[in-house]
């Protein structure tokens, strides 16, 4: 008996029952930051709000979404054992904290480029971000239950496909704001915030690869 207690313990720690609970947990929370932290930046873009105030609840969403990313690469250190491999664990988590990243600094970009004057394609972007991020978290929490792969992969399909629509847009709303706009200063501030909008969504992509990888691999 006094053998047994402590290697049960022991396996306990390792074997991912409670554990593979607690990764999907910290994931779909960082998923539900996201789509939180998009839907923001699409109301600044579409409603009269207060930028600066927007661009700081922005910020404490991706704050949160931090300290998440921070407790998933944790708690890989610490667990001998992972629901799903490793490797992807730990890129899964870092493609989505770029993507919430890449939707705070687009917002903080808003308010400090001080833009009154909306460009039409930028709310465009938003929507397509907010249904990538939607798409996203749907996918996440698909991957409970690798049993379920053909639903799995149509939510990672969705998202290619939404990725494919960001890119006919900033090309749309690139040739557009150098053909109307007399002013340089202004065509960089919304270049910038266009790329980075655009990134975001690629990074949704980058999420949904590693996630159909991992139903491929594990279904």
């Amino acid at each position: 008996m006094a053998t047994g207690a402590p290697r049960q313990g022991f396996l306990s720690r390792l074997l991912p029952a409670s554990g593979s609970e607690q990764f999907f947990d910290l994931l779909e929370k960082h998923a539900d930051r996201t789509r939180e932290a998009a839907t923001l930046l699409a109301e600044m873009l579409e409603h009269n709000v207060d930028a600066e105030k927007q661009a700081e609840r922005v910020k404490d969403v991706e704050h949160q979404g931090d300290e998440i990313t921070h407790a998933v690469i944790e708690r890989l250190h610490q667990t001998f054992i992972t629901p799903i491999d490793r490797d992807d664990m730990h890129r899964l988590i870092s493609r989505m904290d770029d993507v919430l990243d890449l939707i705070e600094a687009s917002s903080e970009r808003i308010w400090l480029y001080e833009l009154h004057t909306i460009e039409p394609e930028a709310r465009a972007f938003a929507a397509v971000l907010v249904k990538s991020v939607k798409a996203l978290g749907d996918a996440v929490r698909g991957l409970r239950d690798l049993r379920h792969r053909e639903a799995l992969i149509a939510h990672c399909t969705e998202i290619n496909r939404l990725e494919n629509e960001g890119d006919q847009l900033l090309r749309r709303a690139v040739a557009r704001l150098f053909h109307d706009s007399k002013d340089p200063i202004h065509v960089i501030k919304w270049k910038e915030i266009y790329d980075n909008l655009e990134n975001a969504i690629d990074r949704c992509e980058d999420v949904a690869n590693v996630i159909e990888g991992v139903a491929l691999e594990y279904a």
